[in-house]
């Protein structure tokens, strides 16, 4: 008996840290003047936080290719500890990605999961749907628009819980 409980007192921390470590790393760092604040928050008093740096991500809505410059729509998400968009968690508001050059759409598409760093350049009022808006505007540095297989790494398929069975004959 003391053998199996000293084996599991051993194994369990193991076992967190192996799983811990299937996670991957953010793929952009965080500096000290990185903006924690989330779109909706920004929207409220964009003048304040103007020049921080951030890292947003979120699901691309909409691609405008502009004369000069690109513009991303996206729908805000809490980013994990890999900093992917938890698109199962309730939105953050919205911001505009302005990128410079032409964007090929189909590559940021409607529906996508994206991360960026940049820094957040004012705002700008619009319109969803009928309802005004005002979205923050980020110039873009870094992006990464995420595959369903990048998504899926570091989360465990192994689920434990308690439930009922219900057979059919």
């Amino acid at each position: 008996m003391r053998i199996a409980a000293r084996s599991l007192l051993f194994s369990a921390p193991l076992l967190a840290l192996a799983l811990a470590a299937c996670a991957p790393a953010p793929i952009y760092k965080n500096t000290a003047n990185t903006l924690a604040a989330t779109p909706a928050q920004v929207a409220q008093s964009p003048e304040r936080y103007t020049g921080n740096s951030l890292v947003w991500g979120g699901r691309v809505v909409a691609v405008s290719n502009l004369a000069d410059h690109s513009e991303i729509e996206l729908l805000a998400y809490p980013l994990d500890s890999s900093q992917r968009p938890k698109a199962n968690d309730t939105g953050n508001g919205r911001f505009i990605a302005v990128m410079p050059g032409y964007v090929e759409p189909l590559s940021y598409p409607p529906g996508a999961l994206m991360t960026l760093s940049g820094t957040l350049n004012g705002s700008r009022s619009g319109k969803v749907g009928e309802a005004s808006y005002v979205f923050p505007l980020v110039t873009v540095n870094e992006s990464h628009v995420w595959t369903a297989e990048e998504m899926c790494k570091g989360h465990s398929n192994v689920h434990f819980g308690v439930g009922l069975g219900v057979g059919i004959r």
